[in-house]
């Protein structure tokens, strides 16, 4: 979308433990990403670590930059870019005006969003919707979209929606927040209680009566995978029950958007247990009281990363209408699809093409 554009935007990837600062030209990298540990418990330090990490980058660049964009954790006024309380930032507290502090810094308009939103921008402008796209008409099909869900699965469930090519932020910044969304097996939970780095130790150690906590998602998806001793059979487990509380979360969005899916995050690398259950709750029934049946979501719901699966997808065929009065023919979508796919270029990298994508369209 911006593969010609001759603005550079500064980024920044706002992690607990390091701090990441690069930039963006044309929708790639400009400069070797810059790596500073982060400091999240003291104000004046944090704002100084920001300070000498762009000022870094931007002795780097051949032209001045023209935004400053990146992904900061919430509560926040993001469109004021002021940060509220963060539990892991203990330096963020009552308000804090982090990005006018740092235009103040560096006198170009700066950008913040959280991260899920930003993945789904990313992926919306330079990842799988273009390539959803792009495959549809190399396979001749008449049809696009417009419209992306995006869903990042690590430390929490995180969403954004993009409709349109533009963001969906809300009338309070709190467009796209699935992880509230009620939990499909706990009622009385959210939904991030099963879709989230927590559930999946939590599920694995219920059901194979292992206690040892100290297990990560990645120990468990190589227990899954065999590469570790341990319960097979429970390690798939806590990825395809996570996989099913997300796709109920899912399909209300769906059921609203009507656009395509994409995943990432740190738990996508046990995607092949979490997609097809997810894809298996979108493809379900639901019932009526005289026993008619609908599908959850409307339209016919495929798994980009099995190949039978997309090769079908992309056979998307058009019927064609013809007017009695002028005899022409009239193409007629009665076929409804979408995909779920696995982000090719993994969250970070979208986030990061989601920050350049939103300081470029606020700043048009």
């Amino acid at each position: 979308m911006f593969e010609n554009d001759p603005r550079t935007v500064m980024t920044l990837d706002a992690g607990g433990t390091n701090m990441v600062f690069s930039a963006m030209r044309g929708d790639r990298q400009v400069v070797t990403p810059i790596r500073l540990d982060a400091v999240n418990d003291d104000l004046d330090r944090c704002i100084d670590t920001l300070k000498v990490g762009f000022e870094m980058v931007r002795s780097r660049l051949d032209t001045p930059p023209s935004a400053i964009s990146f992904a900061f954790p919430g509560p926040a006024d993001y469109p004021a870019g002021i940060i509220g309380d963060l539990p892991n930032f203990p330096a963020f507290r009552g308000g804090v005006p982090l990005g006018p502090i740092l235009e103040d810094l560096f006198h170009v308009p700066v950008f913040i969003e959280n991260d899920g939103k930003l993945f789904a921008l990313g992926e919306a402008t330079a990842g799988m919707l273009p390539r959803v796209n792009n495959a549809l008409k190399a396979a001749g099909v008449r049809r696009s979209f417009r419209n992306l869900i995006g869903i990042t699965l690590g430390t929490g469930f995180g969403a954004g929606v993009v409709v349109d090519g533009r963001l969906l932020t809300g009338d309070n910044g709190c467009g796209g927040e699935l992880w509230l969304s009620q939990n499909a097996k706990y009622p009385e939970l959210i939904a991030e209680e099963s879709v989230s780095k927590r559930a999946v130790i939590r599920v694995y150690c219920e059901q194979s009566g292992n206690r040892n906590t100290n297990l990560t998602p990645k120990d468990i998806f190589e227990i899954a995978e065999g590469k570790k001793a341990g319960d097979r059979a429970a390690a798939k487990a806590s990825f395809e029950e996570l996989g099913r509380i997300a796709g109920v979360s899912i399909a209300h969005a769906l059921d609203i958007i009507d656009g395509l899916v994409v995943i990432g995050g740190g738990i996508a690398g046990a995607s092949k247990y979490i997609l097809p259950a997810i894809c298996q709750v979108l493809k379900e029934n639901l019932g009526t009281i005289n026993g008619t049946q609908y599908r959850r979501v409307e339209m016919e719901v495929f798994n980009w990363e099995d190949h039978s699966e997309r090769s079908r997808f992309l056979n998307w065929p058009d019927r064609c209408v013809t007017s009695p009065v002028s005899g022409r023919c009239l193409a007629y979508h009665s076929v409804r699809r979408t995909v779920v796919a696995l982000s090719q270029a993994g969250a970070p990298l979208s986030i990061m093409k989601g920050a350049y994508s939103f300081a470029l369209l606020n700043l048009r």
